[in-house]
């Protein structure tokens, strides 16, 4: 049967995520974060052919080195090569060249990572084994279709910032239950209403070019009705295909070209399933990475008993668990989302038995939840970051905007980058001063530094002391 519920996927908070860190520390529903969040643990890798490697809790792993050599050291590749593995390193010159900057977005957005590769001359092996897995995992989509910039900088922050980079930890439970409904009940004690069931329909504009109203219609006891809700400042907190859909279906908003070049976004599709087993499986790791198992699909697995401490000896009547709960997500998935349930079921299952062999080979599921997501994260494919909204409107001054799709110099990605956007967007709001409330990324290393520097002054050579003039190494592979 397919009965069960789940969330929408895994949502891991890598060493990096300072700001999100900070915020769990001070929501006064925890007490303590190590209530909510596992310790750190080992994570493979798969493919079909069985474990491709094993991901250290990178913190323990002595002597603490320098990042890149670190992550080359450590990580325990079992078919990957020395030599396949050194094919990766003429990517140091374009992680040297590559500094965030806007310059250097629309450089390296103008060509896929899969190209960047193949012109720096990454193995065939290393780069289907290494780079594609983690771009399918990290950024929802082949390199191939996924910007140079956008791999670039999600790498540097989720791996190579330090050698610590990579290390995460997971919630002991579903996300929405363990840290939102707690946060949520709160702030409505505290006078915050949310408008649940309710969906935005279309804007309403003022005398000043500023949107007044947003016109919407809820749902409530099966009954729809419409909600004007009055604004003084909105701030648009969705993905890029959701903002491709409110401009395509607002002429409000479409009769700007600002807002027009956002209906070029478009997102990639999440395949969310969750299988109840009748035993426990003994897996070597609570979280992985998968590769291999469907052409241009990412996928990763994780042992959700062991993730949220759940106890299957427990023979009490309240304990519902008999067996394990593996769940198993697939990324750029929109070729799987138009199965049936039964077959998705029985793919997953398929999908699983390679992985772990006759010990979920004799194990039979007892129920199953899937969740669909079509369009549900953000696609960052080649040339897009023009089309990317910035914190504030140029053409509607009381329009915001917050999310991972949002430009910003902070260097972060994913979960921190849509929470350190959104403190962005009050202090315009509220007239803070720029970066307020805000953990900066931590300064790079004194090798990656000393290479940016080395870089930037050779450009500002050739640019005759101007180092914007000078070409990039983009240039010089086209």
């Amino acid at each position: 049967t397919v009965s069960a519920k789940a969330e929408a996927g895994q949502h891991g908070f890598w060493d990096n995520y300072h700001n999100i860190f900070s915020l769990l520390d001070e929501l006064p529903t925890i007490d303590n974060v190590d209530d909510v969040l596992t310790g750190y643990a080992e994570q493979g890798q798969y493919s079909p052919r069985g474990l491709e490697a094993v991901w250290p809790v990178y913190r323990d792993s002595q002597p603490q080195l320098p990042t890149g050599i670190a992550q080359a050291l450590y990580t325990k590749f079992t078919n990957l090569s020395p030599l396949d593995r050194a094919s990766a390193l003429p990517l140091v010159l374009a992680f040297s060249d590559f500094d965030d900057s806007k310059e250097a977005w629309e450089k390296y957005d103008s060509i896929s990572f899969r190209d960047l590769c193949i012109k720096l001359g990454v193995s065939k092996r290393f780069y289907e084994e290494a780079f594609e897995p983690m771009i399918l995992t990290g950024l929802f989509a082949p390199g191939a279709e996924c910007s140079a910039a956008a791999a670039l900088g999600m790498a540097y922050f989720f791996v190579l910032k330090s050698q610590n980079s990579f290390d995460v930890r997971w919630c002991k439970g579903n996300i929405g239950a363990l840290i939102f409904d707690p946060w949520v009940n709160y702030l409505k004690e505290k006078g915050v209403t949310f408008a649940t069931s309710t969906r935005v329909q279309g804007f309403e504009m003022g005398n000043t070019n500023t949107i007044s109203s947003v016109k919407c219609s809820k749902l409530e006891d099966g009954i729809e009705e419409s909600v004007t809700l009055d604004a003084d400042k909105v701030v648009f907190a969705v993905g890029g295909a959701a903002l491709n859909a409110m401009v395509r279906n607002s002429p409000e908003l479409s009769q700007y070209s600002e807002f027009r070049k956002f209906a070029n976004l478009r997102g990639t599709g999440v395949l969310a399933t969750r299988l109840y087993m009748d035993k426990v499986l003994d897996t070597p790791y609570s979280a992985n990475a998968c590769w291999g198992f469907d052409e241009g699909v990412g996928m990763t697995y994780f042992d959700i008993t062991k993730l949220h401490g759940l106890n299957v000896n427990d023979e009490s009547e309240d304990n519902e668990v008999s067996g394990s709960i593996i769940e198993i997500d697939y990324y750029h998935a929109a070729s799987l989302l138009v199965m049936s349930d039964k077959d998705i079921v029985e793919k997953v299952k398929r999908d699983l038995d390679t992985i772990l062999g006759t010990l979920s080979i004799n194990a039979k599921i007892l129920d199953a939840a899937i969740v669909r997501l079509p369009q549900a994260v953000n696609w960052y494919s080649p040339g897009s970051y023009k089309n990317m909204p910035d914190a504030q409107s140029t053409s509607i001054p009381n329009a915001f905007f917050c999310g991972d799709l949002v430009r910003s110099r902070h260097g972060s990605w994913s979960q921190e980058k849509a929470f350190v956007t959104g403190v962005e967007a009050a202090n315009l709001i509220l007239g803070r001063a720029e970066g307020s409330g805000i953990i900066p990324l931590s300064s790079d290393e004194p090798h990656v530094a000393l290479g940016r520097t080395a870089l930037s002054t050779a450009k500002t050579i050739v640019g005759m002391g101007d180092a914007k003039k000078a070409p990039s190494l983009v240039d010089f592979l086209w």
